[in-house]
């Protein structure tokens, strides 16, 4: 039976924001069962769940929010949080963004398990669809199909040296930990001079990010295809504000934080219209955290 979890204590983090290199801080806080994932931001004044129609910016990164605040880079620590099979959480926010940390999503996954991985009475909530869904946006493609497991199958082709890559995973909670945690954001050695010209990527150094230069990483790989990795970290957190855990076989082709917006937007819409889609308590099993419980300790 699909259970619902939260974590045994709160998890705090700080660092800076990749984007503004502003101070960033973040309280992740357990919740009672059915509480769902929610963000907390301006002192506590703005209040609103981790659901797709919060999300107002995808440029380069998952922003959500309200008119009145909001908070900017939250897929790492959301795909932390999905990885690990935890549906209820509150998501204190100080700051403009989520801390970067080392770029990927291992410290927020680390710190998760050490505050504990807590079963909570309840069957989750779990989104399937009864047919393919088709989203396309310029030469990206992603298609989400029906499924009794969360499998993401992901391809990108970027110019060189990074070049083609291809990855296919379960996402349960064993190949979260060891296949796509850790994976580095990343990014070209002229776009980030580009971007600091301008103003942009403030926070972001070769301690948070994986950069290439012409020829080649200027930091150690930690898989020969971490590009492909990082994309699919993205999606898991990004699919995590399906508000359910995604029984679906996604095939992606360049999709990137904009795709995947429409796409949760329209799985949630088409969900609560009775149109192909459905959000409901599942007693299939979709993956465990256990053992990757204990590989993290």
């Amino acid at each position: 039976m699909q259970v619902q979890r939260t974590l045994g204590a709160a998890a705090r983090f700080a660092g800076v924001g990749l984007h503004t290199g502003a101070d960033a801080r973040v309280c992740v806080e357990p919740q009672p069962a059915g509480a769902g994932r929610s963000f907390v931001l301006a002192g506590g004044d703005v209040t609103f769940p981790a659901h797709a129609e919060f999300v107002v910016d995808t440029k380069r990164a998952t922003v959500v929010g309200t008119r009145d605040a909001t908070v900017s880079t939250v897929e790492h620590l959301l795909s932390a949080l999905a990885g690990l099979g935890v549906d209820n959480a509150r998501i204190v926010c100080d700051g403009p963004e989520i801390p970067i940390l080392d770029g990927s999503a291992a410290e927020f996954a680390r710190a998760f398990v050490r505050a504990g991985l807590v079963t909570q009475g309840a069957t989750r909530d779990v989104l399937t669809v009864a047919r393919p869904f088709v989203f396309t946006d310029g030469d990206a493609m992603l298609v989400v199909a029906p499924s009794d497991a969360f499998r993401v199958r992901f391809a990108v082709d970027f110019a060189p040296p990074v070049g083609a890559q291809f990855i296919d995973t379960a996402l349960d909670g064993n190949d979260y930990f060891a296949e796509i945690a850790a994976a580095r954001t990343f990014g070209y050695l002229h776009e980030v001079e580009a971007l600091r010209a301008a103003g942009l990527a403030r926070g972001g150094s070769l301690e948070n990010a994986l950069v290439f230069a012409p020829e080649g990483p200027m930091t150690p790989l930690r898989w020969h295809n971490e590009v492909v990795r990082h994309k699919v970290l993205d999606l898991i957190g990004d699919f995590a504000l399906l508000g359910a855990w995604p029984a679906l076989d996604i095939v992606s082709v360049k999709s990137g934080h904009r795709l995947h917006a429409r796409a949760t937007a329209a799985l949630r819409a088409s969900a609560f219209a009775g149109d192909g889609a459905t959000i409901a308590p599942q007693t299939a099993r979709v993956g465990s955290a256990r053992a990757e419980t204990r590989a993290a300790r």
